[in-house]
């Protein structure tokens, strides 16, 4: 059974187009035409890459609420501008149910995305030159655990951690002797590309050993948290740092939960520090996200998206995939095609030829490029366990070439339309 907060449209035009969209056909037809591409090209393929989904229509009208015309830099009783009564009572109302969701003592809701949140947390605890341990990028970091591209790796030293070459999992051993070595002043947990769960008590322990803060940066297990599907490390961590889109299906942006004692600077280092006003349309839609999330509904949701992520990599490896580290504990599946005699970026091209989108990733071993996706969005669509071993035999007749199933996964794809209408 779908969750009753879907997500992609079906093929028929118009399916998950808005009550106003006549107005944007006449006022901007090449705007218009290309949403309608959008709509066509989510509703005849299959979305498999592992940070997306499909929000509730209830979630894109707050996103097309009257709110988007409202200035409101600063926080709930204090803004710099005037006529912010909804405006407070909507982040309010979000900040609450994000609190009462995950059991924090304070939530920012106002940070625009999941790298906004983590340079907001690094400005309320980090100086510049100030050392960070994360997981090293080869391994799954993120762009904003020290690369040379990003702020973090211009601004702090970043020394990176890996995962053991047998196994895939983090050496905590590693962790632990890096943590002596270089004595950082944060350690980030969190990855890109990691599948299974983090030790959020033993991360706190090294970290306390060192005098360092721990940031958890739960951009993907953070739906999977909300519907018991992932260990919490609220209790563990000082600042925890997530995005409200991939699995947790809110809108696009990010969000910050701490204790008490660090809400006032997490909150500064958002606005002013690092941000101006808020997207107070998109604070709405998440908070929103959070009530569905909430729900029973959205608890088996998650559940779900676990079992058919398990599912799913064991047809992979049956195909001849290499998955890494043997499966997966939450949505996230990375898949080495080489024994299939391709590499992660022609797996992915030849993929999309069939209508299956996924992304590419570094693999924990060699230079190489695997393969990752995820089962959010196709649960959502009200998929099954089936589903996903006809997925993983799609997988690799793809990969290998044998046949056009362009046709097969659009029909897929048509079965299980999240918008129906």
């Amino acid at each position: 059974m779908p969750v009753t907060t879907p997500a992609a449209p079906s093929s028929a035009p118009g399916a998950a187009l808005p009550q106003d969209f006549d107005a944007l056909l006449r006022e901007d037809s090449e705007i218009a035409a290309v949403l309608l591409g959008e709509l066509h090209r989510q509703s005849s393929t299959l979305q498999l890459t592992a940070a997306e989904n499909f929000t509730s229509p209830a979630v894109l009208a707050a996103l097309g609420s009257p709110l988007a015309n409202k200035y409101a830099e600063g926080y709930p009783g204090a803004r710099h501008h005037g006529g912010c009564e909804q405006a407070d009572a909507a982040e309010r109302i979000a900040c609450r149910r994000a609190t009462s969701l995950f059991g924090a003592e304070h939530a920012n809701v106002q940070a625009h995305s999941g790298s906004s949140a983590v340079l907001a947390a690094y400005a309320a605890l980090l100086r510049p030159g100030d050392t960070v341990l994360a997981m090293g990028l080869p391994y799954g970091g993120h762009l904003t655990h020290g690369s040379p591209a990003n702020f973090s790796g211009r601004w702090f030293e970043f020394v990176g951690y890996g995962v053991d070459s047998e196994s895939g999992l983090i050496d905590y051993e590693q962790v632990r002797a890096l943590a002596r070595a270089h004595r950082p002043k944060a350690i980030v947990s969190g990855s890109i590309s990691y599948p299974r769960h983090p030790d959020y008590e033993l991360f706190r322990e090294i970290a306390d050993e060192v005098g360092a803060y721990l940031i958890a940066d739960s951009a993907h297990p953070m739906g999977l948290i909300a519907g018991g599907a992932a260990p919490s490390p609220v209790p563990y961590a000082d600042v925890v740092c997530a995005t409200t889109h991939k699995v947790l299906r809110g809108p696009r942006g990010g969000m910050i939960l701490c204790g008490a004692e660090l809400a006032e600077r997490i909150d500064r280092a958002v606005f002013p520090f690092t941000q101006g006003g808020a997207q107070m349309h998109t604070v709405a839609a998440k908070a929103v996200a959070f009530g569905e999330a909430a729900t029973p509904a959205f608890t088996m949701y998650a559940h779900r998206v676990v079992a058919h992520a398990r599912v799913l990599a064991a047809g992979l490896e049956a195909e001849g995939f290499e998955v890494t580290t043997g499966g997966t504990d939450t949505h996230l599946i990375v898949a080495d095609p080489a024994p299939l005699g391709v590499d992660g970026p022609t797996a992915r091209a030849r993929l999309a030829v069939a209508g299956l989108v996924l992304d590419t990733c570094a693999l924990p071993y060699g230079d190489a490029r695997g393969i990752r996706l995820g089962t959010a969005a196709v649960t959502t669509q009200g998929m099954d366990d089936a589903d996903m071993a006809r997925l993983a035999v799609l997988f690799g007749t793809a990969v290998r070439e044998e046949n056009d199933i362009r046709a097969e996964v659009r029909e897929l794809a048509e079965e299980h339309p999240p918008y129906p209408g």
